[in-house]
């Protein structure tokens, strides 16, 4: 059973915690994370959800998920990288970009605080590291060659403003 703080929209914690997969209350919201990984190359670490992943199967994504409860962002963020792709990086390699609430976007309701994370690493994922068998494989591209997958339906959708921030 995977708990989530609460917080309200402000980013103050509530002290409510909530258990994953159970429809978040009214007006709170859970601290979620992206993970961008970025090389010397200017190229970003980008992975493929495994086929059995319950929503977007196969679709390529940044490491990201949900923090836990008792976790800040930046601990969620390294938790889930080493969860993911096997890769152990340094806290003070990352910065923080920018950090939106997003209550719901079209049909589907988020009620979540998005912090999007970069962390610079030169080195390759080691999936046989990983702590959890999410991620089908891991590449190394461009932001030309992520726009490609992006505009061909194949990275997941919600990564949109990846392209809109220069600061990535």
């Amino acid at each position: 059973m995977e708990l989530w703080d609460l917080y309200t929209e402000d980013r103050i914690l509530t002290g409510k915690s909530h258990v994953r997969g159970k429809e978040l209350p009214e007006n709170l919201f859970h601290l979620v994370v992206h993970v961008w990984i970025k090389n010397s190359k200017g190229q970003y670490l980008i992975s493929q959800r495994a086929a059995d992943r319950p929503t977007c199967p196969l679709m390529w994504e940044t490491v990201g998920g949900s923090v836990l409860k008792g976790e800040n962002s930046l601990q969620g963020a390294l938790r889930e990288v080493k969860e993911e792709v096997g890769i152990d990086l340094s806290h003070d390699k990352g910065r923080l970009i920018f950090s939106k609430v997003r209550k719901a976007m079209g049909r589907r309701k988020f009620n979540d605080i998005l912090d999007v994370w970069c962390f610079e690493y030169d080195g390759e994922a080691h999936l046989d590291k990983a702590e959890t068998k999410e991620v089908e494989q891991s590449k190394w591209l461009s932001k030309e060659e992520i726009r490609k997958l992006y505009d061909e339906k194949k990275l997941v959708d919600t990564l949109g403003y990846f392209f809109e921030n220069s600061d990535i």
